[in-house]
């Protein structure tokens, strides 16, 4: 006979989830859900597995993910057991266990450790600084230099690995024996819901938040195109400069909406936010606004004598490829992905095959 696990419900409420047991199983989360179907039904399953203390089952799920948290559930829930916000503590608690250095919890669980992790990043950056002389070309030459390296080293040693864990825990674990051939030819889920996320389109009046989400990933990522490989800040072409202000504008005002949202909390998305939340959308426009007037100020040749200015933005951007990108909630960006990918997967292989 099953034991229930009560201890689990109380880690959960330390990613958020707090109200999830006045749940009565009646089953309107699931009904009112534009997003569940026959195969993939949620909330309420994951509500029961909650409830019951299977971290297993939690565990080898890519449910929470299939999961875009439109508030509906939530909304309609006449316990009010918020499950919209249960299913977005899964995702916390699953990047958590994913990690391999056990850093995700700590920053989910944990504002006081956010904060004191950029601080410790802010003083070695200006130790750094100090130890140069502030000296500009250096500093820059070498804040360059830690944009490429940055991301090849946080891809590989801690991102990869975290990735392979997932499948581990969402594929092997339960059993799916998917064909090599399999991997290859749903490979263009991955990067299909990677570019596009794609699933979303499918919530209730969700397409202005698409495309708003849409225009921030795109322009995120044409950034870092611009400043990492056609070194935006040193790039004297017209084009490269007109590219680099339009997409680090086009940042910080998607970003701006974003705070401004969760700041006026009309949306049942923005009514409960976790810092991880905070940290993602907030140094994300900083991030924009710090390079744009860096850029401007290059051009003006006026940043020498602020040179402060440049070091802002370098201590922005180590704290996000340090800690936001791996460990905070940025990292759903990509788990989310990888689970279209691996549901995907799963599926390939039939149910015969599969042990559950």
């Amino acid at each position: 006979m099953s034991r229930i696990n009560t201890k689990f419900g109380k880690e959960l409420k330390r990613y958020g989830a707090v109200d999830f047991n006045k749940c009565y199983n009646c089953g309107t989360c699931t009904a009112v859900c534009s997003l569940s179907t026959g195969e993939d039904s949620f909330p309420r399953s994951m509500v029961r597995l909650s409830e019951t203390g299977d971290k297993k089952g939690v565990e080898s799920s890519l449910k929470p993910w299939l999961c875009y948290y439109c508030g509906d559930c939530s909304v309609n829930c006449p316990q009010t057991a918020d499950p919209g916000e249960l299913m977005m503590s899964l995702r916390r608690w699953l990047t958590a266990k994913y990690d391999w250095t056990g850093l995700s919890g700590l920053f989910h669980r944990s504002g006081l450790a956010n904060i004191i992790a950029m601080i410790l990043v802010a003083v070695g950056v200006i130790v750094y600084s100090f130890t140069q002389s502030f000296d500009q070309e250096g500093i820059m030459h070498f804040a360059h230099l830690f944009e490429m390296y940055a991301i090849a080293t946080v891809f590989a040693v801690i991102l990869l690995p975290n990735i392979i864990r997932m499948w581990y825990m969402t594929v092997v674990k339960p059993g799916y024996k998917v064909p090599f051939k399999a991997y290859y030819k749903s490979a263009g889920e991955l990067f299909v819901h990677m570019f596009t996320q794609k699933r979303s389109l499918g919530c209730d009046d969700n397409q202005a938040r698409w495309f708003a989400h849409f225009v921030l990933v795109i322009g995120y990522l044409t950034l870092l195109f611009t400043t990492v490989f056609l070194d935006w800040f040193s790039n004297e072409s017209i084009f490269v400069n007109l590219l680099g202000y339009a997409v680090s504008a086009v940042v910080f005002i998607v970003t701006f909406v974003f705070v401004l949202g969760r700041i006026k909390q009309k949306h049942q998305v923005s009514k409960k936010s976790r810092p991880s939340d905070w940290f993602f959308v907030i140094w994300l426009f900083l991030m924009g606004v710090t390079a744009f007037f860096v850029k401007v100020f290059i051009d003006l040749e006026i940043l020498e004598n602020n040179f402060w200015l440049f070091l802002l933005h370098f201590t922005i951007l180590v704290q996000w490829a340090v800690i936001i990108v791996p460990f905070g909630k940025w990292t759903h960006f990509l788990y989310r992905s990888f689970a279209m990918y691996f549901d995907k997967l799963r599926k390939s292989v039939p149910a015969e095959s599969a042990k559950k």
